[in-house]
């Protein structure tokens, strides 16, 4: 069974940044826009799933297809209004 892993952007008003909350271990996010989130989102979690959930026995033991984890990020209910 692939392993499903979540991130979900928060918008810190006071640093005016989105911020990465997540059960991946070693995933930190801080982003200016949603597309730049998204993108860095894409680009690490993946190799953090690996690098911090995945064993050498898993590795060893596994079908490749469980190894390869879901990804589930969710997006800001409400987009900031930046001026």
């Amino acid at each position: 069974m692939r392993p499903t892993f979540f991130v979900k952007a928060l918008w810190d008003d006071e640093a005016k940044v989105f911020t990465s909350q997540s059960d991946i271990i070693g995933l930190h996010i801080e982003a200016e826009t949603l597309k730049e989130f998204e993108e860095l989102v894409l680009d690490c979690a993946v190799d953090l799933v690996l690098a911090n959930h995945v064993s050498p026995e898993d590795i060893a033991n596994k079908p490749l297809r469980d190894l390869v984890p879901t990804i589930v990020w969710q997006r800001p209910e409400i987009e900031p209004v930046l001026a």
